[in-house]
């Protein structure tokens, strides 16, 4: 059984803290060795554990206790299909034994101060934010929930940038809009552990310090490719930056995000209700 430190070494691989002097933690040796899974086998899983791990996600932490996440299982099969379609590099979506939509819910605030009388405006960036970090909280809780529990999951976050069709398929009202959506099932195959940045990069103490990103990050790209190299076939956008000699992470982040992700979402939200004021 692999100890913490080689699973962190695993996780980071950048001569960080280890672990030295640590209880072991069968909840952080979970954490510390999750991975995405994209290829489910045909077992499903019970309705009773998946009624279990959304109540599971609905106990998770909730700003001011507004409750503002709303969780939809998507079942119907030709719905499943028609948000899948939008996305056909991702056949999990329609294919994965479960599939749920977690939902930013600033509706429900605003329908309870109409029912007792208050004028509760909650189309604000406020409400947005509070609803977006709810939902996100609740998928996280299911998601580590899920994997102890043997299963697989891969978060969906892509739904974004076909927000109004996605709402259009289900139905969503106003100030109601997704944030995630989430395949769930077992196994077929098992995934592998990412290298993560190093956490000299992503921690810091009393204050904000990326001074030396540019080193961190070279050397980071160098570790991951030794183990996880992008093939040649998969750099982006060849066309427009040439084919690179040496292609890592950062290079693969750094052309995806030239191309903004997303355009549609902010129109949509304003369409449902959100003025961002």
């Amino acid at each position: 059984m692999s100890t913490l430190a080689e699973m962190l070494s695993r996780r980071f691989g950048d001569g960080g803290p280890a672990a030295e002097g640590t209880e072991d933690n069968e909840l952080m040796r979970r954490v510390l060795q999750r991975r995405t899974v994209r290829r489910y086998s045909d077992k499903a899983p019970s309705e009773a554990l998946l009624d279990l791990l959304v109540a599971c996600a609905l106990s998770a932490s909730a700003k001011s206790d507004f409750q503002q996440v709303s969780i939809l299982r998507l079942r119907d099969a030709k719905k499943r299909d028609a948000i899948g379609a939008l996305f056909p590099a991702m056949p999990w979506i329609a294919n994965a034994p479960a599939f749920f939509v977690f939902l930013g819910d600033a509706r429900r605030l605003h329908q309870i101060g109409q029912l007792r009388g208050k004028a509760v405006a909650n189309g604000t960036l406020e409400g947005f934010f509070n609803a977006s970090i709810d939902a996100a909280l609740a998928m996280q809780t299911m998601i580590l929930c899920a994997e102890s529990s043997g299963l697989g999951v891969c978060p969906i976050s892509v739904i974004r940038n076909e927000a109004d069709r996605v709402a259009e398929i289900l139905q969503l009202p106003d100030l109601v809009f997704p944030v995630a959506g989430l395949c769930l099932g077992y196994p077929a195959a098992a995934g592998f552990v990412s290298l993560r940045l190093p956490r000299s990069v992503t921690t810091h103490t009393d204050r904000y310090d990326d001074s030396t990103l540019a080193a961190a990050i070279d050397d980071y790209d160098r570790r991951r490719n030794a183990i996880h190299a992008i093939p040649k076939a998969q750099q982006r956008s060849n066309d427009e930056f040439g084919e690179a000699a040496f292609y890592g992470w950062s290079e693969d982040k750094a052309r995806q995000a030239v191309k903004a992700e997303g355009a549609t979402f902010a129109p949509y939200l304003r369409k449902q209700g959100f003025s961002f004021d």
